[in-house]
Order: C-alpha cells, then sequence, then structure tokens
C-alpha cells in the first residue's frame, strides 16, 4: 500500500469512528429514557434525528450500540470526583468535595446512571455485555478507592477495608439514592451527600 493509500485508508477510519461517536452520544438521551429492555434501534432511530439504517450500518445492533455509547459516558465519569481528590488539603475537605460531587452527578446525571445500572443487570443475563460492564465496573471501582486512598493520607489513617468493600459500599449507597430521586424526593441528593461523607470517614481507621 501506497502512503497516500494509507492516509485514505487512515481518513476512512477515522471518520468511521467519528460518527459512530457522534451517533451514540446523539442516542444516549433515548436509550436512557427507554432502558434496554422496552427498546430495539429502529425504536432508537424514532426518538433521535437518525434512520435505522444509519444506526443499523454503523452498529451491529443494540447490544453494540448500548455498551459503545455507556463506554462513551463512562470516559468522563470515572473522572468525576479526582477534582475533588486533587484539590482537598484536608480530609475534611475532601469528605464535603466527594459529598458534594456524588450529589452533583446524581442530580445532573441521573438518568444516565440509571442507563448503566440497567446495563448492569442485563449483563448477569446477556453475557454479550459482560466484559464491557466488569471493565466499566473494575475502572468506577478504581475511582472510588482513589477518594478512599486520599482520604486516608489526608487523615493519617489507612483503611479498613478492601477495594470491592469500598466500591460496593459506595455503589450501594449511591443506587439507592438515584431510586429515590427518580421517584421525585428533593431531598435525596442532599441525604447521599450526607451520608457520603459519614460513610468515608468510617472506612479509615480512626475516622
Amino acid at each position: 500500500m501506497t502512503e497516500t493509500s494509507e492516509r485514505i485508508a487512515r481518513r476512512s477510519v477515522d471518520k468511521f469512528a467519528q460518527r459512530r461517536a457522534e451517533l451514540a452520544e446523539s442516542t444516549l438521551q433515548a436509550l436512557s429514557e427507554l432502558g434496554y429492555a422496552r427498546t430495539s434501534l429502529r425504536e432508537i432511530a424514532q426518538k433521535s434525528n437518525f434512520s435505522h439504517g444509519v444506526l443499523h450500518y454503523y452498529f451491529t445492533d443494540k447490544v453494540e450500540l448500548l455498551t459503545y455509547a455507556v463506554r462513551k459516558f463512562e470516559e468522563v465519569c470515572v473522572t468525576r470526583y479526582d477534582e475533588a481528590v486533587a484539590t482537598a488539603q484536608s480530609a475534611e475537605d475532601l469528605e464535603r468535595g466527594f459529598g458534594a460531587a456524588m450529589a452533583g452527578t446524581l442530580r445532573a446525571d441521573a438518568v444516565m446512571h440509571r442507563l448503566w445500572y440497567d446495563l448492569r443487570n442485563q449483563s448477569l443475563f446477556e453475557e454479550a455485555f459482560r466484559a464491557d460492564v466488569l471493565e466499566i465496573d473494575a475502572q468506577r471501582q478504581a475511582m472510588i478507592w482513589r477518594v478512599v486512598e486520599r482520604y486516608a493520607e489526608l487523615a493519617g489513617a489507612s483503611p479498613v477495608v478492601t477495594r470491592p468493600v469500598a466500591y460496593a459500599a459506595f455503589d450501594g449507597l449511591f443506587q439507592q439514592a438515584l431510586l429515590h430521586h427518580l421517584a421525585g424526593e428533593e431531598g435525596a441528593g442532599d441525604e447521599l451527600a450526607k451520608d457520603a461523607e459519614s460513610l468515608l470517614g468510617r472506612l479509615v481507621t480512626g475516622g
């Protein structure tokens, strides 16, 4: 293959990848509103600005589209607490910053979090989802552990739980708050912030 042919091929691949990203972003809202079980590519197309044929050209089926879309969302979300970790000057700073960040993403991204939990539940039945879900879950776990480790460092203490236990505790707390938030409870975010601060202090010695 000549150098010119290689450049053309690379541009073609780049354009295809860019188009997939654009389609995933545009259909993400439709997916988050409908949920996995209640939707198909055709229904997603009806909710978005793209035809069924266009979606089917770039994605084989809704499994591929859903996992790709959630992955794009997670690329941003798995760093959502890093600013709180980086800017905290004390354990108390991190407690407040982390609690506020959890409450903030609950309010701003509730439907997207609902989609994530839907996908994770479906992975118990759909093997096609499982590898992607496990990878995303591992990234989320690492995100939470960065908070716990930094908190322990600032507090001059050590974590008293393992990484999976810390993640399970905060994930369960967040999922419960999400349910209350989606049910229309206005104080769900504030309660989540308060509970997250309290839980963080209990996960290290001397907390």
